[in-house]
Formats: structure tokens, sequence, C-alpha cells
């Protein structure tokens, strides 16, 4: 009997043992319905949203994506496509591209342009008008990545839902103020259109404020032109801030920096378990006795596009070195070195991770560089545009990189770096050390954006992780109103202190007239 009667005081605890533990963790947002849409045509910007969303599908949530590339609906995963009113960047022509996207700054205009023209497309799709018309939303939160318009937070406004922005690079630049509240000291963190990682000198401190100055006041004229001018729906609404921003940032490639709340890095979510290579690939690069150089330019740039000069600069440099090269090439063969292997697709993330590659020769794409530092592969950039060049230069600063410019390399200076990159053992040694800081992390990436994506979720769009400075006017924001005050203030006192000793000297004055007229 008493033994009975212990069992039942025994259960009787561990139920309000649970009862209270349970009270404290969070109740998973378990199936939760996600809307998501890629606004932007770069084959890199989906490789990084693509990968959020396939952590949220194996996590057991629905997903509904608007996409210019389309892979095919699965279970959980239903896509509409966009790609015939969203202009796709692939292979494109190195001049075309550089002359385009070359200098951000002078561009901001046109960006914010063509940032509304892809939110008109996205709007204007039928199934997406489909949506915004329900009165009551099928969805509990809303993935888009930001371009430069605030036309972005339209659906998340229609549709009163939490607001999660993806951003493919590792800063928030410009629109840093709105979706954080705060914006980062351009005497520490330099903007995404810098060619400089980290700016180091006076000069470069001057140039990173002018240039945020700049595309700040630009960006903003533009964006109540285009309103006054092109009236659209969406600009009806106010815009929203993001209850969270995934930004693809990691202090391997970006500099440590103070980051709000509600921003989360994670930097080389889009690295997948390696595949095995493809017969031939392996067999060239095992039997290179000097280990094999890797040559792209990624998914946006054809190497074959490249000034007839500088292609022969690289080929002719290449076939001097005592490795075997690994090129890709999309256009028809040319003559090739024996020591050349050309295709015009190469699987980038297995061949970096294989121990006989000595050196990876690339553009500066962020998605690229995250597979060299996993791989613990030196780097020779060439930046084209973007924030390509700030990404290279940080892994210059690093130890494990070398930057050119792709329009004035010379053979001789190729070879040269080429070579220094090879022999010179203090490259391979920082790109290792690069690589074990990189895989040490408490968390991945996935679950990062499994854990904050629910969170998000669970407490209702999360506003206790929003700033405080997002509700301030810019005036207050920058103490604008405080330094006034303290102005009028000084103004004042001076005033005050002039008329006093005026009064004063007059007193005197009086008073020396007085004395002088008596002893007359």
């Amino acid at each position: 009997m008493a033994l009975k009667s212990n069992t039942m005081y025994l259960h009787l605890f561990l139920i309000l043992i649970y009862t209270f533990v349970g009270s404290w963790i969070p109740t998973p947002a378990e199936g939760a319905r996600i809307l998501a849409v890629e606004t932007v045509g770069g084959k890199s910007h989906w490789n990084f949203m693509s990968s959020i969303l396939r952590v949220l599908v194996d996590n057991g949530h629905n997903i509904t994506v608007f996409t210019p590339f389309t892979g095919g609906n699965r279970e959980n995963y239903t896509e509409v496509d966009i790609s015939m009113g969203s202009a796709k960047l692939l292979d494109g022509q190195l001049t075309e591209l550089i002359d385009k996207y070359g200098d951000l700054k002078k561009i901001v205009g046109e960006m914010s342009v063509m940032s509304r023209i892809l939110c008109n497309v996205i709007y204007e799709n039928s199934k997406m008008k489909e949506i915004l018309a329900n009165t009551r939303s099928d969805f509990d939160v809303v993935l888009i990545e930001p371009i430069l318009s605030e036309c972005v937070s339209y659906p998340a406004i229609k549709l009163n839902l939490p607001l999660i922005y993806v951003l493919p690079v590792p800063t928030l630049g410009i629109l840093e103020r709105k979706l954080t509240g705060d914006v980062s000291n351009p005497a520490v963190v330099s903007l995404n259109v810098a060619k400089f990682g980290i700016p180091k000198t006076l000069a470069q401190r001057a140039i990173n404020c002018a240039n945020l100055i700049y595309c700040t006041v630009k960006y903003k004229f533009h964006e109540l032109y285009n309103q006054f001018t092109e009236p659209q729906e969406y600009d009806l609404y106010a815009p929203i801030p993001p209850s969270l921003t995934f930004v693809n940032r990691h202090f391997t490639i970006e500099p440590a920096s103070s980051i709000s709340s509600n921003v989360v890095g994670i930097g080389g979510i889009h690295l997948k378990a390696p595949k095995k290579l493809p017969k031939d690939i392996l067999e060239f690069i095992e039997k290179s006795p000097h280990g094999v150089v890797f040559l792209t330019f990624g998914s946006t740039v054809k190497v074959a596009s490249l000034p007839e000069h500088i292609k022969k600069a690289f080929i002719e440099s290449l076939a001097q070195i005592p490795q075997r090269v690994l090129l890709k090439y999309e256009d028809e063969l040319e003559p090739m070195p024996n020591n050349v292997m050309t295709k015009n697709w190469l699987p980038q993330r297995e061949i970096l991770l294989h121990p006989k590659v000595k050196l990876f020769i690339s553009h500066g794409g962020i998605s690229g560089l995250y597979e060299a530092i996993d791989g613990g592969v030196p780097v020779l950039g060439f930046p084209l545009f973007a924030d390509q060049p700030r990404n290279i230069d940080n892994l210059v600063n690093s130890g494990m990189a070398i930057s050119m410019d792709i329009l004035t390399v010379t053979k001789d200076a190729f070879l040269k770096n080429v070579l220094e990159l090879l022999n010179n053992e203090k490259y391979s040694a920082n790109a290792k050390t690069a690589s074990k800081i990189f895989k040490d992390q408490p968390m991945s990436p996935e679950n990062l954006v499994a854990y904050w994506t629910e969170y998000v979720i669970r407490h209702k769009g999360a506003p206790h992780l929003k700033s405080h400075a997002l509700n301030l006017p810019w005036y207050q924001y920058y103490l604008l109103d405080l330094i006034a005050l303290l102005l009028v203030f000084i103004i004042f006192v001076f005033f005050i202190s002039y008329k006093i000793l005026k009064s004063i000297s007059k007193l005197f004055s009086k008073d020396s007239r007085h004395t002088k007229s008596k002893s007359e």
C-alpha cells in the first residue's frame, strides 16, 4: 500500500516538474506556411535564398516561393516562375558587366528604378495578386530579398505578417538604417561599394564617409522622385522594418563590427555535403604531382568573354607552371596548353575541397570565397564589381589572397602572383587557419535559420528584437535636435555675456569720464 502511494506521489511530482519545465520550453513553430520571394535574377543570390528554403522545408515547413530560377515542385515546396519578367545575370560579357556595374555609386538611381520594376513584376503576377487579395492570409511569415527600394516590404504589410529579409552579401550598406535603425561607423566599417575591406587610412575613411552620404542622399532622392512621378499601389503603405535579417556574413570574410540584435549571420549556408567528383576531373587532379590551380569567374561572367590580350596573358602564364589547371571555359574550345583542362561547367565545391588544389583564381563572388575558405585554399582575386573588391580585400588583409585588376593585368604580373601564392607557404597556412576558424561555430548556419525563423513566428514578429532607433526620425537619431539646442544655448550664453560685458564696459566708461571731469 505504501509503495502504491509513493508511486502515485512520484507520478504527481513528475507531472508538476514536466508542467513547470515545459512552460519554459518554446513551442516549436511546426508546419509554418512561408511566403518567399527572390527578387534578383542572380544565380548566387538564388543559391543563398534556396539554401535557406531547403533548411526550412527539411524542418517541416511549407514554402511557396516566387523565383526566376525554377527547379521543380516537391513535397512542402511550391515554386511560382517569374523568369519571364525578371532579367537573369548569367554568363555575361566581362566588359559589358564592368561598364554597367563596375561603379555602383554611379547607378544608385538606376538601381532604385530597377528595384521598383522588379517589385512590379512580382506584384503583377496572377498568383501573387491572388495571395495579396485574400483578407485572411494562409501564411505565417514573409521571406524576401531586399532591393534598393522600400516596395519589397509590401507583401508583409498587406498580409499583416512578420517580415524576414534575406541578404546574400555580408553588409547591409545604405539600407542599414532602414533595416535595423542604426548606421555603422564609416570610420570602422566600409560601405559595400568600397574597394577596400577596412578603411585604414585617413583618405579611406574620408572616401567611405563621402560614399555613405552621397549614396544615401542619391538613393533617397530617387526613391521619392519615383514615388512622385510613377506612383504605385505599394507607395500608399508606409514601409516596415524587418523582424529579422539573415546576412551572408562570417568574420573570416567580414571584419568584426557592431550588429543589431535582429541581424543573424549565416555565411556559408549554401555549402552542401560534397558529392563525388566526375571520374575524368578526379583523375586529372590526382595524377598531378604538383597539385592543381582552379580558375573560374562563376556563373555571372564568361571567362571566354575576356579581352584577347588578357586571355593570352592567362593561358601563356599558366602554361609555364608545373601545376595542372582546371579552367571553366564557356565557349568553343581554343588551343590550350597540355596542363589545362577546360569545361563549360565544373563542380566548384568539390574541386576546392580536394587536398591537391593549391590555388583558386576567382572574381571574388562571396559564395566561391566561402568554398575556398572551407577548403583552406589561397585566392588570387580579380574583383569585377559590386561587393567583390571588398570581399577580396578582406582576404588580402587576412593574408590568404592577392588582388589584381583584370583590365590592367599583364602576363609577367599575373605569373609572378600565381607563383607567389603557390610557393610562399604563408598563404596556404593563413588559408588553413581561416578554414579552422570558419568551421569552429557553436551552431551551424542551418540551425540558426531554423531557430530564428521559428522564433520570429513563435513571438509574433519578435518586436523586442528591433532597435528603438527605428522609431526616431533622422534628425533625432543623429542628435541634430540636441546639437541645435546646445548651439542655441551657447549662442544665448554668449549673447547674454556680451550684453553684460557691454553694460559693464559702459559703466566703467561713465565712471572714468566722471572721475576725469572731477579732477579737472
